[in-house]
């Protein structure tokens, strides 16, 4: 399994705007700048964070992004898959039921099991929060 671009610059979309949509909305062009994407990727993925209700636009002189919940309830899987879809890591597990033909007599579909519950142990298990944090870590600006 492979996180395309998209899902990446999703991620640093939400943590920009977590960790600077605190006293105003965020602007996609401040986002852009920061985190060196253009303005237009950026607005074509702010809007399905949009659509999925994940953050919340405001027009105007002041307008710009913030997120709909507190950071922590955010899961870096939660963003990731209204950015890319499934993450199972092959096409069979994709749905509820699998109805590959074979996987009855398939003998690598353990390890497809195996892989897709270890990526959801960590997508599902990390927040938004935890990004905030690791980034001011590494920033040197961490919350004592």
């Amino acid at each position: 399994m492979k996180i395309s671009t998209r899902g990446r610059y999703a991620l640093r979309l939400m943590l920009d705007v977590a960790i600077n949509g605190n006293e105003m909305p965020v602007r996609i062009k401040d986002i852009a700048q920061r985190q060196e994407i253009s303005e237009k990727y950026l607005e074509q993925i702010v809007s399905v964070l949009n659509k999925a209700g994940l953050v919340r636009s405001s027009r105007g002189p002041q307008g710009g992004y913030r997120l709909m919940r507190k950071p922590g309830e955010y899961t870096a899987g939660m963003i990731l898959r209204f950015i890319e879809g499934s993450l199972a890591p092959v096409a069979c597990m994709d749905a509820d039921v699998n109805d590959c033909p074979r996987h009855e007599h398939c003998a690598t579909l353990k390890l497809w099991e195996m892989l897709d519950e270890a990526i959801e142990n960590v997508v599902d298990h990390v927040t938004l929060a935890d990004l905030v944090a690791w980034q001011q870590k590494m920033d040197g600006n961490e919350i004592q």
